[in-house]
C-alpha cells in the first residue's frame, strides 16, 4: 500500500461520489425545464407541484455534487501535483472554461431559479431553469473534452522536460474520443434521471400514493427511455469503435482478449470469464464464435490487437475493466428489456395495472447510477499504468507525498463522506417519500394565475392492502 496505489485509491472513491450528483442533476434540470414548461402550456397545477416537488431534490443534489467536485479538485494539487506540474498548461485552461461558462452562467440563473419563483414573471423563472440546464451541459462538455484529452492527446507540444504545451485548441478540446464521450456521458445521465423518475413513480403507484402525478411521471420516464436507452446503445458501440482505434489495449482488456485466432476464425464474444493475468488466459471461459468480430469491428472475420501485442508492464488490470464493463452493458440490456415490456404494457393498457412491472421499475432505480460507475471505471482502470494515455505513467504523475499522509486523508475523507453524504442521501429519501405537494401559485404579471392549488388526483380505482396510504395520498384532505 504506497502512495501510488493510495492516491488512485483516494482519487477513485473522490469521483465516484462525485460523479453521481453532476449526471443526476444534469438529467435532473432539464427535466425540469419541461416540467416548467407544460406548466406554462396548460396551467395545470399538477405540472407545478411536479416541478417543485423535482426542483427541491435537485437543490440538494446540485449542492452535494459541488462539494464534493471542490475536494476532488484540491486532490490535483496535493496528490498529483506532478501531473499538474506537466499537464497543467492544456488541462487547467480547460477547466478555467468551465468556471467562465458554465459556473458563472448557472451562478447568474441558479438564485433565480430556486427563490424567484413569486419575484419574477412565469416566463423569466422558465429562462432560469432552462439557462442552469444548459449551464449543466456546458459544464460536462468541458469536463468530457478535458479527461478525453487524456484518453486521446493530440494538439500539443512536448519540451524536453516532459511539459505539454498547446499548439492547436481545436484539436486539444475536439480531440478522437471526446464526440463519443460527450454523447454517450450526456446520454448516460439522461437515463440515470429518467430510471430514477420512473422507479419514483412506480414506487407511488404501488403504495396507492400520488398516483395521477406517478402516472404522468411513469409514462414520461417510459417514452424518454425508449428513445434514450436505443440510443446509448449506439453510442456506446460508435465509441467501442474508436476505442478499438486509439487506445486497443484497453478494448483487449475490455474483452479479455489475449491471443489472435487464426485467420479467419474472428473473435469470440466472451459471456463470462475468469481472466488469469498469470497465465495469460481465460479460466471458465463462456464465449459465442466470431461474434466478438462482428461487435467490435462489424466484420465476422475482423480482429482486434491481443493483450500479448504489448508487454505486461503496458497493460491494465484486466479483471476490473473486464467485470465492470460487463455490469454496464448488462444493465444496459435490463433497461432495454424493461422498457420495451412497458411500452407493450401500456398499449395493452395494463401498464398501471402490473405489479410485476412496476416492481421492475423500483427494482432499477438505482441501475443509472450503477451503470454510471461500471463505465467510468472502464475509462479510467483502462487506460492504466498511463494518466495520460501513451505519453505520462501514472506512477510518474503522484506527488512526493508518503503513504502514511494519503491514509489519514484517505480515511478522513470516507468518514467525512459518511457523514455529509449519508445525512444528505437520507433527506434526498425523506423528501421522496413525502411526495409532490400542491404549491401556491405563481404570480402572472399581465392575466394572473386563475390555478388553484389543488391536491393531488386519488387512484381510479382502489388499491387492495392500502387504505391508509389513500388518505396520505391527498396530503389529509381526505
Amino acid at each position: 500500500m504506497d502512495a501510488l496505489l493510495l492516491s488512485r485509491i483516494q482519487f477513485g472513491f473522490v469521483i465516484s461520489f462525485h460523479i453521481l450528483f453532476p449526471a443526476f442533476t444534469i438529467g435532473l434540470a432539464s427535466w425540469l425545464a419541461f416540467l416548467e414548461w407544460r406548466w406554462l402550456r396548460t396551467r395545470d397545477a399538477l405540472w407545478r407541484d411536479l416541478y417543485f416537488f423535482w426542483l427541491k431534490i435537485f437543490a440538494v443534489s446540485f449542492g452535494m455534487g459541488v462539494v464534493s467536485g471542490i475536494v476532488m479538485s484540491f486532490q490535483f494539487g496535493t496528490n498529483w501535483s506532478v501531473l499538474s506540474e506537466k499537464a497543467g498548461n492544456i488541462l487547467g485552461p480547460l477547466l478555467s472554461y468551465e468556471v467562465l461558462t458554465a459556473f458563472f452562467l448557472e451562478a447568474t440563473f441558479l438564485g433565480v431559479m430556486l427563490f424567484g419563483w413569486k419575484r419574477v414573471s412565469p416566463k423569466l423563472h422558465f429562462l432560469s431553469t432552462c439557462m442552469v440546464a444548459l449551464g449543466t451541459l456546458i459544464s460536462t462538455f468541458w469536463i468530457i473534452s478535458a479527461n478525453s484529452w487524456m484518453q486521446t492527446p493530440q494538439g500539443y507540444t512536448l519540451d524536453a522536460a516532459g511539459v505539454f504545451s498547446p499548439a492547436d485548441w481545436s484539436q486539444i478540446i475536439f480531440n478522437p474520443s471526446f464526440p463519443y464521450r460527450l454523447a454517450h456521458m450526456v446520454l448516460a445521465a439522461f437515463i440515470t434521471t429518467c430510471f430514477v423518475i420512473g422507479g419514483v413513480s412506480a414506487a407511488y403507484l404501488r403504495r396507492g400514493e400520488h398516483v395521477e402525478a406517478g402516472r404522468r411521471m411513469l409514462k414520461l420516464a417510459i417514452a424518454f427511455a425508449a428513445i434514450a436507452v436505443p440510443l446509448q446503445i449506439v453510442s456506446g458501440d460508435l465509441h467501442g469503435l474508436n476505442v478499438g482505434q486509439y487506445q486497443p489495449t484497453k478494448l483487449a482488456a475490455m474483452e479479455a482478449h489475449w491471443r489472435s485466432h487464426g485467420k479467419g476464425e474472428g473473435v469470440p464474444l466472451v459471456l463470462f470469464a475468469v481472466p488469469n493475468e498469470t497465465a495469460e488466459r481465460n479460466d471458465y471461459e463462456i464465449a459465442i464464435p466470431k461474434l466478438g468480430s462482428l461487435i467490435l469491428t462489424h466484420s465476422l472475420d475482423g480482429e482486434i490487437q491481443p493483450l500479448t501485442a504489448v508487454p505486461r508492464e503496458e497493460r491494465p488490470p484486466v479483471a476490473p475493466v473486464f467485470y465492470a464493463f460487463r455490469v454496464m452493458v448488462g444493465i444496459g440490456t435490463a433497461m432495454l428489456l424493461l422498457v420495451l415490456a412497458s411500452l407493450w404494457a401500456w398499449r395493452r393498457g395494463t401498464l398501471e395495472r402490473s405489479r410485476w412491472l412496476l416492481q421492475g421499475w423500483r427494482l432499477m432505480l438505482p441501475s443509472g447510477f450503477i451503470a454510471l460507475l461500471a463505465g467510468w471505471y472502464v475509462v479510467e482502470i483502462g487506460r492504466q499504468p498511463y494518466v495520460i494515455y501513451g505519453l505520462l505513467r501514472t506512477a510518474d504523475a503522484v506527488s512526493a507525498v508518503d503513504a502514511g499522509s494519503v491514509l489519514a486523508s484517505l480515511i478522513a475523507f470516507v468518514v467525512a463522506y459518511a457523514g455529509v453524504f449519508g445525512a444528505g442521501t437520507w433527506y434526498l429519501f425523506k423528501l421522496v417519500r413525502k411526495g409532490p405537494q400542491p404549491h401556491e401559485p405563481a404570480p402572472d404579471t399581465e392575466h394572473g394565475d386563475k390555478t388553484p392549488a389543488r391536491p393531488l388526483s386519488l387512484p381510479d380505482e382502489p388499491v387492495e392492502g392500502a387504505p391508509e396510504n389513500a388518505a396520505r395520498a391527498t396530503g389529509g384532505a381526505a
